[in-house]
Formats: structure tokens, C-alpha cells, sequence
């Protein structure tokens, strides 16, 4: 199956220096059809559509702005998450590079669907060199007078990783070290501040203006019964092509690592970054959907010379590293989890330390506060179930 390129659409064709060229092609069209409609009717609309968030968690879109709009409060807010701070992930940033226009767009609508009169982009530091080019297409849009109703600005980060997670994401714009927090109140009803507000990703609030301007049954009918639309992926590791990838939702791993990406002799394949799925390559033909296997969008193929205890070793000291630990079982079970790696790559594991990465794995799903401790066994307990062969050679005797 070839490409679909909704959402990069616009990308290598208009100029992201001059909002003329994203003007020529229909831009700013949705924000205008949207702010002549109630509210309600555009929410509606995101809702009829199916869209789901695309930083990895897949939560229906139209009712989180939904739950947003009907928050008591005058106060509200709308965060852009362009922190993309997974681990293969580098499809925000293409986006943001080559069409920022349509992101501001995307933002406009949802502030004026939930009733919000600011609105940021947060954005990693290691993106700062996108600062001025975001900064000048909001200038431009302003300029227009498409930003009326809503104040737009862009706070950077600072290069931590858990401030992908949406609430330290919040604390870092509020100006305090970025940690997760208690849930519930979640972000919708009591987000930044204490007050309502809606935090979605880049490539989610860039199908915001498609879905406005071509209807929700347009958007609809691409994809399964649960996975609407397309998915952006970043896909890196040992291919011929590394790049960015647009597929609809459904289409197959193999499409895109042997089909567009040229992978060849392929061990495993990670989906979904650091606390992605690791798949061996018998399972290539599963299709990249919510109901299956997805993330946030990132794909790394490992061929047959890689080490795959090596590699989950090395993710988990990175998770180890990021942890924000505020609660126990992310900051001490991925430093043992990395103490029993180490000893595997060095041939010294022992026959028990198998059963202690599986209640390992159980503990930090169950009673971590954020999806990093939450999924940081994933990997591991992936590599166990199918390249268990490697971990019994090297159990010492």
C-alpha cells in the first residue's frame, strides 16, 4: 500500500517562511468554517469523526475537548505537546519544520471549540532551533487576524523526558520541576493551574483542519473500526530509507519496514519507542492500529547482528536515567531491572532473575504513577517471551 498523506499533506510542498503559500492551499478555510459554527457542532464533528490522540495513549480526541468545554470556568487552556521526546521519534519535528501553519490552525479551532483564550506550544529543547520559525508563522498568523480569539505562545523545555507525560508537562509550564502528578482531577477538568484544559500532540491537532474542512465521514471512512485516519511514523535503525511515514491506520509492520523503509534481515522490530513493543520478525504482517500494536509512532528495526539483550539492556539504563522518581516502584524497579540486564550481558544471569523481571514487570505496571514505569517492562518481558533462547545462554551454571 503507498503512502497517505493527510497530515503531512503540505509538507515539502508550501513554504513554512510564508503563510502565503499555506493560504494558496487552502489554509485557514477549517478555522474559518469552524468559527462560524457553535462550538459544540465542532466538537461534535471531531467526535463523528473517531479520531483518537497520536502521542500513543489513543484517547478519543472529541471527548477530551468535550469534557474541556463543559468544565465550569471561564478560564481554560490548550497545550500543544511538541515535546516528542520518545526514543525514534523524529515525525514532529518534520511536521513542525515543514508546515507550522497548519498546527496554529489546528490549535485556533480547538481553543475556540473548548472555550480557551491561551494556548501553548511546548516544545522540546532540543528543538529550539524551531523556535523562530514557529515563533515568526505565529507572527504571520496573528498578523491575519486568525488568532483573534485565542493568545498563542511557545514555552520551551528543558530535555526531560518524563515531561512528555502530560501532567510534569504542565508543572514544566507552570515553572516547577517536571513530575507527574496524583490522578485523578485529570487535565480536561483540572489541567494547567488548577484550570480546564485540553493537551493534545502535534500530529493529533494536525488533522484538526482536515477533519473541519472535508467532514468527519471523510476522515472516517480511512482506517478500522477502532483506528481512524492515518498514522505518521518515524522509522529508523538498520533500513535502506530512515525517515517519515504516512500509512493509514491498519496498514501492516511489513509495509512500512520491507515495503517503503527496505529493511532487510530483520531480528525485531521495536514499535512505539522506548517502552514499545519488540516484536520478532515471524510477526511482521501485524497491522499498525490501536487494537493492535501502535505508540506514538516510532519504529526501529534491529537486524540479525543486533544483540537484543544489549538493546533492552541499554533502554532501560535510559529509562532508569529518566525516571522523574516520585514514586518507588519506576525509580527502583527500573534500576534493578538494569542491575539484572547487566548481569545477562556479561553471561553472569541467573535462572531466578528470570522470575524477578516477570514480578518485576507486574509491580511497576500495577502501581506506577505514569506510563513510564507503567511500560517500562514492556520491552523487556517482549524479549523474554521471544528471544528467550538468548537470556538461557548466558544463565550461568
Amino acid at each position: 500500500m503507498p503512502e497517505k498523506r493527510v497530515v503531512l499533506a503540505n509538507c515539502g510542498v508550501i513554504d513554512p517562511k510564508d503563510i502565503a503559500s499555506y493560504l494558496d492551499r487552502d489554509g485557514f478555510k477549517a478555522l474559518k468554517k469552524a468559527l462560524k459554527l457553535p462550538p459544540e457542532k465542532v466538537i461534535e464533528e471531531i467526535k463523528a469523526s473517531g479520531l483518537r490522540g497520536r502521542g500513543g495513549a489513543g484517547f478519543p480526541c472529541g471527548l477530551k475537548w468535550e469534557l474541556a468545554r463543559k468544565a465550569p470556568g471561564d478560564e481554560k487552556y490548550v497545550i500543544c505537546n511538541a515535546d516528542e521526546g520518545e526514543v525514534g521519534t523524529f515525525k514532529d519535528r518534520y511536521i513542525l519544520e515543514n508546515d507550522p501553519f497548519s498546527l496554529i490552525e489546528g490549535i485556533a479551532i480547538a481553543g475556540y471549540a473548548v472555550g480557551a483564550k491561551k494556548a501553548y506550544i511546548y516544545l522540546r529543547a532540543e528543538y529550539h532551533f524551531l523556535l523562530d520559525l514557529i515563533e515568526k508563522a505565529i507572527a504571520q498568523s496573528k498578523k491575519k487576524g486568525f488568532l483573534k480569539h485565542l493568545a498563542l505562545e511557545v514555552r520551551e523545555g528543558a530535555g526531560a523526558y518524563v515531561c512528555g507525560e502530560e501532567s510534569a508537562l504542565m508543572d514544566s509550564i507552570e515553572g516547577k520541576r517536571g513530575e507527574v502528578r496524583y490522578r485523578p482531577p485529570f487535565p480536561p477538568t483540572s489541567g494547567l493551574w488548577g484550570k480546564p484544559t485540553i493537551i493534545n500532540n502535534v500530529e493529533t491537532l494536525m488533522n484538526i483542519p482536515r477533519i473541519v474542512l472535508n467532514g468527519a465521514e471523510w476522515f472516517e471512512r480511512m482506517g478500522t473500526e477502532k483506528s481512524k485516519g492515518t498514522k505518521v511514523f518515524s522509522v529508523s535503525g538498520d533500513v535502506k530509507k530512515p525517515g517519515v511515514y504516512e500509512l493509514v491506520l491498519g496498514s501492516s509492520l511489513k509495509e512500512l519496514v520491507d515495503d517503503l523503509a527496505g529493511a532487510e534481515k530483520i531480528q525485531a522490530v521495536q514499535v512505539g519507542g522506548a517502552t514499545g513493543r519488540i516484536i520478532p520478525y515471524k510477526m511482521i504482517a501485524t497491522p499498525l492500529s490501536f487494537e493492535t500494536i501502535l505508540g506514538a509512532g516510532a519504529i526501529t528495526v534491529f537486524n540479525k547482528s543486533r544483540d537484543i539483550i544489549d538493546i533492552v539492556h541499554r533502554t532501560l539504563e535510559f529509562l532508569a536515567e529518566e525516571s522523574c522518581g516520585k514514586c518507588a516502584p519506576c525509580r527502583e524497579g527500573t534500576q534493578v531491572m538494569v542491575g539484572i540486564l547487566e548481569r545477562f550481558t556479561k553471561g553472569e544471569g541467573w535462572e531466578k532473575d528470570i522470575a524477578v523481571l516477570g514480578e518485576l514487570a507486574d509491580t511497576m505496571a500495577l502501581a506506577s504513577m505514569c506510563g513510564l514505569g507503567q511500560a517500562a517492562p514492556v520491552p523487556v518481558m517482549d524479549s523474554l517471551q521471544y528471544f528467550r533462547g538468548a537470556y538461557d545462554k548466558r544463565i550461568q551454571s
